[in-house]
């Protein structure tokens, strides 16, 4: 089968497309013809192997050579051990440590698995799994009245947030760059800034929750943003970020009354299926930035490294 695989750490120009064997699934997994695989922050972290916490693992090499954990396909296999999955099927999952999704199969266990809504089309279901996961984890506690803020709402992730937030009742505003604004109003975002002209953090406005998909900021500028009793919730960053994050991060907030720290993100059907019923009733919306055929995966990559999509990135061949 056709795979792009990564045997070094470095820039998308070390992709390769090579020809693989077909996996063979393991008792509790099934095989995978793979239709679409969203491209994911994860993915292109693991790609250049920074933040550190990336190379787990796989300190000086990668450890799978085949990126890709939002997949969307068609079981054509089960392991011996299956039960509840069958040959025909039309599924979706985040499989988020083995990954191998930018291949034409994939194994992926039955526990990261979904069956697939009709509504949804292979492409729009890979966007979801990690994003809307993350989305829906993230903007929880959002209600009428509240004021969220969102950092890095231009991207896949973002794109949901803004949309589950505004579901709730909460006025919500939307950072990134200027290319974004547009995109982030038209998503439903009650305001838009551009971080590079305006620091959210010094307006002097207050927000009830600070969802941040950059995290970069101190301690000092995230208690600065926040109401009292409101919450920040980080999601990815350096690792002296984070760990600042949840050291004086944790202090600070408890003396000053809000609560300020990292999104520990569960993963998994139970927690990606709400918001893809969700779309596929037509109350939220799949916002596809761009789709790329497999021997295009490092272009897809590279776009997301940049921080260009409006929205989720996909690989998918026809």
């Amino acid at each position: 089968m056709q795979a792009v695989v990564q045997d070094r750490y470095g820039p998308p120009e070390h992709l390769r497309l090579v020809e693989l064997p077909v996996p063979t699934p393991g008792p509790e997994e099934v095989l995978i013809e793979v239709r679409a695989t969203a491209v994911n922050l994860s993915d292109w972290e693991t790609l250049v192997g920074s933040p550190a916490y990336a190379r787990i693992g796989g300190l000086r090499r990668p450890r799978r050579p085949v990126l890709g954990s939002d997949i969307a396909g068609v079981v054509t296999e089960v392991g011996a051990a299956v039960a509840g999955f069958s040959p025909g099927d039309e599924v979706f999952a985040d499989n988020l440590f083995p990954k191998g999704g930018f291949a034409r199969y994939a194994a992926v266990p039955t526990d990261a698995l979904a069956v697939k809504p009709p509504e949804l089309s292979f492409a729009e279901a890979a966007a979801i799994p990690q994003s809307g996961a993350i989305a829906l984890q993230g903007t929880a506690g959002a209600g009428p009245g509240s004021r969220v803020l969102i950092n890095g709402a231009g991207g896949g992730t973002g794109a949901f947030a803004i949309q589950v937030a505004k579901a709730a009742g909460a006025h919500v505003t939307g950072v990134d760059t200027a290319a974004k604004l547009e995109f982030m109003a038209e998503v439903g975002a009650d305001e838009v800034i551009d971080y590079r002209t305006v620091d959210v953090t010094r307006t002097g406005a207050r927000w009830d929750l600070f969802l941040d998909l950059v995290a970069h900021r101190s301690v000092r500028a995230c208690r600065r943003a926040l109401a009292p009793g409101g919450v920040y919730r980080a999601v990815g960053g350096s690792v002296p970020t984070l760990l600042r994050l949840l050291t004086v991060g944790t202090v600070v907030g408890q003396l000053s009354g809000r609560r300020i720290g990292v999104l520990p993100a569960n993963e998994g059907p139970r927690y990606f299926l709400p918001l893809a019923r969700r779309c596929a009733e037509g109350e939220l919306q799949v916002h596809l930035d761009r789709i790329y055929p497999l021997a295009e995966a490092p272009e897809a990559l590279a776009r997301v490294g940049a921080g260009h999509s409006l929205g989720k990135v996909i690989v998918a061949d026809g």
